[in-house]
């Protein structure tokens, strides 16, 4: 089983919004999906789940061209997909008959994935009664309820609050237990950081960056030093010429560009007895390699 993009391409009129792009997933787990807005994210996903048609390339799921038919997909878009009007069961069991579930296999289905989303209370309320977190909640259990093999989530934490969150978050390391492929479009960093093994940056329909994100953060140079020290060091930081992002009780954030400062901040550190109990050099973050790929 996997997914293959190779050599994908889409045109609208005058404008190139994919060019060229190519990846694969051939296990199980979370991909990330990145750009800025207008990179091509979107388009790229409606093309794998043939809902617009690409003009060059392939797109293959399990060795087949992708067709509805034969990809079992759910899709969490990045725009709010719901019925305002409409109770949350019966819009619930509205989609699941189109993912062609029957009726008592629906029922059974929507009211397991309102109790996992800890959203039960709100089977009977319309929509527009919900707040943005809960209705986000909802249209994940209508990309999810169904059973599919690939999954595509675009900013699937969008308005959720930092227990709705972890919540969500728990669940999603679920579906890859059970081995479903889920591919992730956010852009909170952090959360691609957390659930992505391998990442693709797009710009301007353009790739910039692809492979396992371990990989490209080994390929830079430390960029900041976490320091931990029992008295203020301000002056030796600041006489080696290194930057304080951050202090807050002795707990640094030190930016550096060239390891070796690292290694003379930590020898004069010693040299002075300073007690140290913390001292890490740290590769970039990924929205620091982010920022420097499409930061322009």
């Amino acid at each position: 089983m996997g997914l293959v993009i190779k050599n994908v391409s889409k045109n609208f009129i005058d404008k190139k919004a994919v060019d060229n792009i190519s990846f694969e997933i051939n296990k199980p787990g979370v991909f990330g999906l990145l750009g800025t807005n207008g990179a091509g994210k979107t388009t790229t996903i409606r093309m794998m789940l043939g809902i617009i048609k690409k003009d060059s390339g392939e797109i293959l799921w399990n060795n087949k061209e992708v067709a509805r038919k034969n990809v079992n997909f759910g899709y969490l878009p990045e725009e709010r997909g719901i019925y305002p009007k409409t109770t949350i069961y019966e819009q619930l069991m509205y989609f699941a008959k189109l993912k062609g579930m029957n009726k008592i296999e629906a029922d059974k289905e929507i009211k397991l994935w309102l109790k996992k989303l800890e959203a039960e209370e709100y089977m009977n309320l319309s929509a527009e009664k919900l707040s943005k977190g809960n209705q986000q909640k909802i249209q994940f259990i209508t990309a999810v309820m169904h059973n599919p093999e690939l999954i595509i989530l675009d900013e699937p934490f969008s308005g959720l609050d930092p227990v709705n969150t972890e919540l969500l978050k728990n669940i999603i390391l679920e579906l890859v237990k059970q081995g479903k492929y889920i591919i992730m479009s956010s852009h909170q960093m952090t959360s691609i950081e957390e659930f992505c093994t391998d990442v693709i940056i797009l710009n301007k329909g353009k790739t910039v960056l692809k492979g396992n994100l371990n990989e490209i953060k080994n390929q830079y140079p430390s960029n900041k030093i976490e320091l931990k020290v029992s008295a203020n060091v301000d002056k030796i930081v600041e006489n080696l010429g290194l930057k304080i992002v951050s202090n807050e009780d002795n707990n640094y954030i030190i930016s550096i560009t060239d390891e070796t400062k690292g290694y003379e901040l930590y020898k004069k550190l010693a040299e002075q007895n300073i007690n140290v109990t913390k001292f890490e050099m740290k590769k970039p973050s990924l929205h620091d390699i982010f920022l420097e790929k499409v930061g322009e």
